[in-house]
């Protein structure tokens, strides 16, 4: 709010009955902000009615018949708070306090000649322009160098009382000073006034600094807005905030007037941010006026970061599953970060999937094995959430029934010439076929009828089963073995009657014998229990000569049959004329290799002469 004059006040203006002699002489305004002097009108004081007031909305008069204006006064209405100015309105008397130092400096100036508008003496106030702590109180002094020093006052908002005094100073103690304050200390000196500044400045420590809560998850790469609530703490001029990364200063800014002060700081997060602490740090600089940098940091928060692909979970089962089985799904999704904080859920229509989950890198993976009890098409789902974003895979599934096939033989083991029938079998809507015969139509079954004989024994039969679903042809076989029971028989192919065999050779007997229950088979010599391996080599002997009868037993019957086994012994003169015929080739073969070595020993002793030279002729002597 400002203030100003004018020449005279209105008509009808209510002024201040004075008791004392009216000042009739013309006075001096000055202006501290502007340090200008203006010459005004004076007012009268004519009574003092509780009714009548000061004007002071919103200009301010002088009083006719004073000898000057207090030269302070501008400045010292200015310090007081608007909420002041307002007792101080014409709607009703002014506080006591205010009325009676405004009307001691305008007595007091009243005293003063007019060319009191230069100071030639200086008044001091100590200590000048403090900072004090909030709540506290101060000690004010005033001290003016004049050799005739007058009265020393000190006019000033807060409460105040006398501390000390002496010849040309004056000591006043402030209580409880709360707020920044502008001090006026005036003093007279051989009918001058002389007057002299100081301003208070109150310091106070911010209550708290918070740092305001920080969302649940922040994905990487997006601008997040940080905000620092600050608590109190004065002067707000010297007070500023700084956001902390752990102890890295991402930004500073000073704090505004707001109470309590809000501060915002936009940071963009990365990977390597999550799990970090971020906090606040409020800084009250006072080192400018002798004090100290005093902080105070909040409680670290952790900012929790993550980031998750636009892609969609890849969901992988088999298309067409059949009921009451056991198949295998699998769902997994790449580029998750933190991987190992995803949650993944795998669903088969309403029914939750108890799943294995596995994190590795940035993919997670979640495993399961389901089996569905209904036919038809049923949904299966993959949702994966991390933060506060969701991908979801949704596919379909055929779940069919697909019965059998059965393969059944009316005699699984049959007796040689027993009647058998074999059964392909099916469920429903599907076609079968037994051996490459199909069956009259889907959902019947296809069947072979025959007399079981040793050609049979052995023999598989095959049952293929078709069923379409959803324009795909599904296919499973079965297959079962018909064993046909027969009594044994020795192969006569493989087992001569008659065998002539050399002594002291290596044979093999090569009977065998076939039958089911496979039989058991052995050669025996008759009138004698000597017995002669069969199907394995053995050492011929002289003695081994004989007749042999070959039994095959099994519990089916037994089949014989005769060998005649004729051993030769070896011959000695044989053997002599061998060795004469094996002892002439040797000698050959020597005489006839010496030769050829004694040959190429000539030939390598053989000397060539040249020609007689003609150049060279000998001479007798």
């Amino acid at each position: 709010m400002s203030y100003h004059l004018h020449p005279c006040p209105p008509p009808g203006f209510p002024v201040l009955r004075k008791k004392e002699a009216a000042c009739t002489k013309r006075f001096l305004w000055v202006d501290l902000g502007t340090r200008s002097v203006t010459e005004v009108c004076p007012l009268r004081l004519l009574g003092d009615s509780p009714a009548h007031s000061i004007f002071l909305r919103p200009s301010l008069w002088t009083p006719r018949g004073w000898s000057c204006l207090f030269t302070g006064a501008q400045r010292f209405i200015k310090g007081i708070s608007a909420s002041r100015l307002t007792t101080m309105m014409p709607s009703g008397p002014p506080p006591r306090v205010y009325w009676t130092s405004l009307i001691f400096l305008l007595l007091a100036c009243c005293q003063l000649p007019t060319g009191a508008q230069g100071q030639t003496y200086q008044l001091r106030v100590e200590p000048k322009d403090p900072v004090v702590p909030f709540g506290k109180p101060l000690v004010v002094n005033c001290s003016l160098d004049c050799p005739s020093p007058g009265l020393i006052s000190l006019e000033t908002a807060l409460s105040k009382e006398h501390h000390s005094r002496g010849l040309g100073w004056a000591a006043f103690r402030l209580t409880n000073v709360t707020g920044d304050m502008e001090l006026l200390c005036s003093g007279l000196c051989n009918r001058s006034q002389v007057v002299s500044f100081s301003k208070i400045t109150v310091y106070g420590f911010p209550e708290r600094v918070e740092l305001a809560p920080l969302p649940l998850w922040q994905p990487v790469g997006e601008h997040l807005n940080l905000s620092c609530l600050v608590f109190g703490g004065a002067p707000r001029d010297h007070l500023s905030v700084v956001l902390l990364r752990r102890e890295e200063e991402l930004g500073r800014k000073p704090v505004g007037k707001e109470e309590p002060a809000k501060v915002t700081f936009m940071v963009q997060p990365r990977r390597e941010d999550h799990g970090t602490n971020f906090s606040c740090r409020s800084e009250l600089d006072l080192r400018s006026q002798g004090l100290e940098l005093f902080q105070n940091t909040s409680a670290p928060t952790k900012l929790r970061t993550f980031a998750m692909p636009k892609t969609a979970p890849r969901l992988i089962f088999p298309q067409f599953w059949e009921m009451e089985t056991s198949w295998p799904v699998n769902c997994s999704l790449d580029g998750l970060f933190p991987a190992s904080e995803a949650h993944i859920q795998l669903a088969l229509g309403n029914q939750m999937l108890n799943a294995t989950v596995v994190s590795h890198a940035d993919t997670l993976t979640a495993t399961a094995t389901a089996k569905t009890e209904q036919e038809g098409t049923q949904e299966i789902v993959c949702n994966v959430t991390l933060g506060v974003e969701k991908r979801e895979t949704r596919e379909n599934l055929f779940a069919y029934s697909f019965q059998g096939p059965s393969l059944t033989l009316s005699e699984s083991n049959a007796t040689e010439g027993t009647p058998v029938t074999v059964t392909c079998a099916a469920g429903p809507r599907v076609q079968v076929m037994l051996d490459g015969v199909p069956a009259a139509v889907p959902g019947q079954p296809a069947q072979l009828q025959l007399k079981a004989t040793e050609k049979d024994d052995r023999r598989t039969f095959f049952c293929n089963a078709t069923l379409k679903v959803h324009g795909v042809t599904l296919h499973r076989n079965r297959s079962v073995q018909l064993r046909v029971l027969y009594g044994p028989t020795i192969d006569r192919a493989k087992c001569p009657q008659r065998l002539m065999w050399k002594e002291k050779t290596m044979q093999i007997l090569q009977c065998q014998a076939r039958g089911n229950p496979n039989p058991q088979l052995q050669c025996l010599r008759e009138g004698s229990k000597f017995k002669v391996p069969v199907g394995i080599p053995f050492l011929i002997l002289l003695n081994y000569s004989g007749t042999y009868s070959c039994q095959a037993a099994s519990s089916r019957g037994m089949d014989k049959m005769l060998v005649m086994m004729d051993v030769q012994g070896r011959n000695p003169v044989t053997i002599n004329i061998a060795l004469g015929v094996l002892a002439i080739l040797g000698l050959v073969t020597l005489a006839t290799a010496s030769v050829y070595v004694f040959w190429v020993q000539r030939q390598r002793d053989i000397y060539h002469l040249k020609p007689r030279s003609s150049r060279w002729r000998l001479r007798s002597i």
